[in-house]
């Protein structure tokens, strides 16, 4: 029996249907920018924690919170997909975002530096367990042909709420200190939870699946570990290495762009600039990017994005004498480097079923958290060895290759095909 999406054709009570509603659009792009805020809050009370001493802060324990509030992110990924598969998207976005939330808000409460740690680190898993639930909701929430361009879009929540995290930190840390960084962020969470209770419905076709398999015995079984058993082992695992390198490349350039154009030659300011202008090529990226792929399918789009990122990531390692080239080439940098990303959560979802997608959404974006970690130290690695430029961009570059090679080996459909059964 193959594995399609079930109908939605008769909802069940409390389901949305299908690309409708302005209410669970709006929340789960709510749930990304928090996911945003937490990309930058720390690197925004770096600087004030290291020169304060604060809790006993050094560079050396600062670098291990950083480190493990990734960590963090990245277990709860993994470990959210089997729970949202088998009680659903809204309990679990709910649920997650409420405890990062909490926990957030209990860090200015910290005394010492390993408090401070461990907070970071268990609201890092609420919070990592919320983008792999939305992008299984808004996948499938979205109109049929449409969910590359919904969970793009979605995705410029994850720019949006990073960008408003950095100038909240210029208005509030020198007048009311570090610690408003995190209340501010707990109580949008806070205030987003109740929203969620009263206004996102139940995944429609997760419904469905869930209503399909009690109605009728017979319909194949296909349980969260098929994710990584037959058919679907080789898929994930090209899943997950694209995934992984989009993140080496999105973490590294946000660290390491401005001091790698420094060696370059060009200013301090000019570099600061250009992570801007990165930044604004990524919103573009993903306005562009889904629209492209519902119109010529995931595989093809995301494999062109991800060698357009290779070429130009090459290109900015020649050193141009006008301003205007440069921060051409690094608008288009960031357009597709960081919607590359993004696709292959689209991607995903396109090729499992309802019943194990949020395992493999889950799963695709726990091992990405990897290169997260990876792209930074990989960055730091060769700016201390003294060849970051031009070597960080043909070592990024090379992400990118690695990413395309990783996923010509995966089909660019999947679930007509006859089911691994459990």
């Amino acid at each position: 029996m193959a594995v399609s999406e079930p109908s939605t054709g008769a909802r069940a009570p409390g389901a949305a249907p299908s690309g409708a509603g302005f209410w669970p659009v709006l929340l789960c792009w709510v749930a990304v920018a928090l996911d945003g805020f937490d990309l930058v809050v720390l690197g925004a009370v770096i600087p004030t924690l290291s020169a304060t001493g604060d809790l006993g802060f050094t560079d050396g324990s600062l670098t291990t919170a950083s480190t493990l509030g990734l960590v963090g992110v990245g277990i709860g990924a993994v470990m959210i997909g089997p729970l949202t598969d088998r009680y659903g998207r809204r309990l679990s976005l709910i649920v997650c975002i409420a405890s990062f939330s909490v926990l957030t808000l209990a860090i200015p409460l910290a005394t010492n530096v390993w408090q401070f740690t461990a907070l970071r680190f268990l609201a890092g898993l609420g919070l990592g367990a919320c983008l792999p639930t939305a992008l299984a909701y808004m996948s499938e929430h979205a109109k049929p042909g449409r969910g590359g361009s919904q969970v793009t879009r979605m995705m410029t929540g994850y720019h949006v709420g990073a960008v408003l995290t950095a100038l909240l930190a210029l208005a509030l840390i020198d007048p009311l200190g570090w610690e408003a960084m995190f209340v501010v962020g707990g109580l949008a969470g806070l205030v987003t939870v109740p929203l969620l209770v009263w206004k996102l419905p139940e995944s429609a076709t997760y419904l469905a699946a869930r209503e399909a398999r009690e109605k009728d015995p017979t319909v194949p079984v296909v349980r969260s570990s098929e994710v990584v058993r037959g058919r679907y082992l080789p898929v994930s695992i090209g899943l997950w290495v694209a995934s992984f390198m989009g993140l080496l490349l999105v973490y590294g350039l946000n660290t390491w762009l401005p001091k790698i154009m420094g060696e370059a030659g060009y200013s301090i300011q000019a570099g600061t600039g250009l992570l801007l202008i990165l930044n604004v090529g990524a919103v573009i990226g993903l306005l562009v990017a889904g629209v492209v792929s519902d119109a010529r399918g995931n595989k093809p789009v995301v494999l062109a994005w991800f060698g357009l990122a290779a070429v130009f990531l090459a290109l900015l390692s020649i050193r141009l004498e006008s301003s205007l080239l440069v921060y051409g080439a690094v608008l288009l940098t960031g357009v597709f480097v960081f919607s590359a990303q993004v696709l292959v959560y689209a991607f995903v979802g396109h090729l499992y079923p309802p019943e194990i997608r949020g395992t493999a959404l889950g799963m695709a974006a726990g091992v990405g958290r990897a290169g997260a970690i990876v792209g930074p130290s990989l960055g730091g690695v060769l700016v201390t060895a003294g060849i970051a430029y031009p070597w960080g961009f043909y070592a990024f570059a090379a992400a990118a290759v690695i990413a395309v090679g990783a996923l010509t080996v995966v089909p660019a459909h999947l679930r007509d095909e006859a089911p691994a059964t459990a």
